[in-house]
């Protein structure tokens, strides 16, 4: 069984009843590592929260109602919480991870309405997106998530892209043009197309999730290099995995 005791290094597959890549099990540890320090906005005890928040979601028996109502609108009730974070980040955190293919402008704005800044939400989904890669491989593989790592103690950087500009989507993106020194390699080995792009008014959030994306899917450079295969699995076998899980989490990219 992996487990985690306080720090990414620990974290480990030998138990696994598949081999794990090297570089994949460094990921990971990369990921968990980050995980628990302070970020741009959040402190490491927030950030852990975070994740516990994320895995706790599918279990919510208001989101449970909500996802099977026509509206998530027409249900209303408490959110079954495995946190003390604040009501508006919880909201935002269930319908994020339990009916992505139904938010709109407003959860956004209903968010920021509730005290959330927008660097906060970046950061909440970035936090959401590595937790959910590395517990969906741990549940792929039919072994035992992981323990949440121990916070790390320090303060938030709260550093804010000064090129960071409205229009692409409901959050400030910064475009590749646009990056200052501060952020300077944010988009190094990516195409920094809009996908890229979404997470970019946390800058950090950026590098982490493609490091992890880069190894449980394939860097950004070698993506359309179609007459090399670098995985077990073929680049169309890759993409039909891909499409069908898109379909299924109901993701319209």
């Amino acid at each position: 069984m992996p487990v985690t005791a306080g720090t990414g290094e620990t974290l480990e597959y030998h138990r696994a009843p598949l081999p794990v890549r090297d570089e994949l099990v460094a990921a990971h540890q990369r990921a968990w590592e980050r995980l628990r320090g302070p970020g741009e906005w959040w402190t490491g005890t927030m950030r852990v929260a975070i994740a516990k928040e994320t895995r706790a979601a599918p279990d919510c028996a208001l989101c449970e109602a909500r996802k099977a109502a026509l509206s998530p609108c027409a249900v209303t009730g408490t959110h079954t919480a495995a946190t003390d974070l604040p009501e508006v980040l919880i909201e935002l955190l269930h319908r994020t991870r339990t009916d992505s293919g139904r938010l709109t402008r407003q959860v956004y704005d209903d968010a920021l309405a509730g005290g959330l800044s927008d660097s906060e939400y970046v950061e909440a989904i970035g936090v959401m997106a590595t937790v959910i890669a590395i517990d969906t491989f741990c549940d792929a593989m039919g072994i035992a998530r992981h323990e949440l790592p121990a916070p790390a103690p320090g303060d938030p950087r709260r550093r804010r892209p000064a090129g960071a500009k409205d229009g692409l989507a409901w959050v400030p993106t910064v475009a590749p043009e646009d990056v200052t020194e501060a952020e300077a390699g944010m988009y190094d080995g990516l195409a920094a197309v809009n996908i890229h792009r979404a997470l970019s008014l946390v800058p950090a959030e950026v590098e982490g999730f493609f490091d992890l994306d880069a190894v449980q899917y394939l860097p950004d450079a070698v993506l359309r290099d179609f007459g090399t295969e670098y995985r077990s699995l073929t680049h169309a076998q890759i993409e039909f995995l891909a499409g069908r899980v898109s379909a299924i989490n109901q993701c319209f990219y």
